[in-house]
C-alpha cells in the first residue's frame, strides 16, 4: 500500500454555546495545525438554513483560511453547484487560484446543502436535474479553461483573472451517481462515506473503471471522507460516540433546537427505528484509540484503492479536536 496522505473536511462545527465567530477563528486555528502536521488538503463545506454550522460560504472562508498558511491546498468540499451560477464560480475560483497559486481545490457537488426552500432562495431556477447539472460541470469547465466552442455561450464570455493553471478540480458524491459525471468529465472523486457508509467502494471502482483522461488529469484520482475521533483516553472515546450517535439522529430528524447535554443524552432511551439508525449510522465515523483507528484508515484506504483519507472531526471541546488530529498525525504523517 502506498503511503497514505490525511486531509480535513471542516464543516465549520459552532460549539455548544458557542458563537460563529468562535468557529471561524477554530477554523483559521485548525488550518494552521494542519498544515504544520502535514495534512494534503483542508477543505471547507457549503450549508444553508443549518444553526449548527457556520460555514454558508467557501468562496468567502477559503480566501481566509488561505491567508493564514502558505502551502496546504485549500478548498471546498464543496460548492453546491445547482445553487449557483457556472460562470460565477469559474470567476470567483480563477481569482483565487490567481491569489493562491497551486493552492486551491474545487470541489462541487450537487445536493442543496440544506433544504430544498433555501435552495430555491439561492436560485430560484434550479429543477435539480441531471441535465442541467451536467451542463453546469460543461460550462464550468469551459469558463476554466477559455474554451472556444463556436455557436455556445463560450464563444462570446470569458471568466477572468485566467490563471496560469485550473484549480484542482473535484466532484463530490455520496449516493454513487456523480461518479457518472467525474469519470466523463475527467474529474477528481470524492466520496462522503460520512454521509452514505453504503456503496463507496464500488462507486470508485466504477469510476476508475469508465475515467476518460482530460487535460487537466490523465489518471483517475479518488478520496474518501469520514467522520472521525481520536483519543487515548477510553473514557472520552465512549463519551464521543455516545453524543455523536445522537447528534446524527437529531440533525436526521430536522430538529433546529440546541443540543442536549451529555448528560442527558446518556439518560436517553431509544425506540427500535433509532437503535436501528444508530446502528446504520456507525458506518459514517471510526472512533477509537491511535491503535483502532490506524486498522481503521488502513482499510478504509484498501477498500477504495486510495492514498487519501478525508477527516471530519465534530468535537465540543477544541483541545480533544485538535488532539485528535495530531494524534492521527503521528500515525500517518510523520516520517
Amino acid at each position: 500500500m502506498k503511503k497514505i496522505k490525511l486531509s480535513i473536511l471542516d464543516q465549520s462545527q459552532i460549539r455548544r454555546n458557542g458563537t460563529a465567530k468562535q468557529a471561524l477563528n477554530d477554523s483559521g486555528e485548525l488550518v494552521q495545525l494542519a498544515e504544520k502536521l502535514g495534512y494534503t488538503r483542508y477543505w471547507v463545506s457549503e450549508h444553508h438554513n443549518f444553526k449548527m454550522l457556520a460555514g454558508t460560504a467557501p468562496e468567502v472562508l477559503i480566501p481566509y483560511l488561505a491567508s493564514k498558511t502558505t502551502k496546504i491546498k485549500v478548498g471546498s468540499g464543496g460548492i453546491m453547484l445547482p445553487n449557483h451560477s457556472a460562470f460565477k464560480v469559474a470567476e470567483i475560483f480563477g481569482l483565487l487560484e490567481t491569489l493562491y497559486p497551486n493552492r486551491i481545490d474545487l470541489g462541487v457537488g450537487r445536493a442543496p446543502g440544506g433544504d430544498r426552500m433555501s435552495s430555491y432562495l439561492l436560485n430560484p431556477s434550479n429543477a435539480f436535474s441531471e441535465k442541467e447539472y451536467y451542463q453546469q460541470l460543461t460550462d464550468l469547465k469551459g469558463f476554466l479553461r477559455h474554451e472556444e466552442t463556436p455557436e455556445t455561450v463560450h464563444e462570446k464570455v470569458k471568466s477572468y483573472p485566467k490563471p496560469d493553471v485550473i484549480p484542482n478540480l473535484w466532484i463530490l458524491s455520496s449516493s454513487g451517481g456523480s461518479a457518472r459525471f467525474a469519470a466523463h468529465f475527467g474529474i477528481g472523486l470524492s466520496f462522503a462515506q460520512f454521509i452514505n457508509p453504503d456503496g463507496g467502494a464500488e462507486t470508485a471502482a466504477f469510476y476508475r473503471e469508465n475515467f476518460k483522461p482530460s487535460p487537466e488529469l490523465k489518471e483517475p484520482k479518488v478520496n474518501v471522507g469520514i467522520f472521525a475521533f481520536c483519543s487515548e483516553n477510553e473514557q472520552k472515546v465512549k463519551d464521543w460516540i455516545t453524543e455523536f450517535d445522537y447528534r446524527l439522529l437529531h440533525i436526521e430528524s430536522g430538529a433546529s433546537g440546541e443540543l442536549p447535554s451529555l448528560e442527558e443524552i446518556k439518560a436517553m432511551k431509544y425506540n427500535l427505528n433509532q437503535k436501528a439508525r444508530i446502528a446504520y449510522n456507525k458506518g459514517r465515523y471510526i472512533a477509537g484509540n491511535p491503535e483502532k483507528l490506524k486498522a481503521s484508515i488502513e482499510k478504509i484506504a484498501t477498500d477504495y484503492q486510495t492514498d487519501e483519507v478525508m477527516v471530519a472531526t465534530i468535537c465540543d471541546d477544541f483541545d480533544d479536536r485538535k488532539k485528535s488530529y495530531e494524534l492521527l498525525a503521528k500515525l500517518f504523517l510523520e516520517s
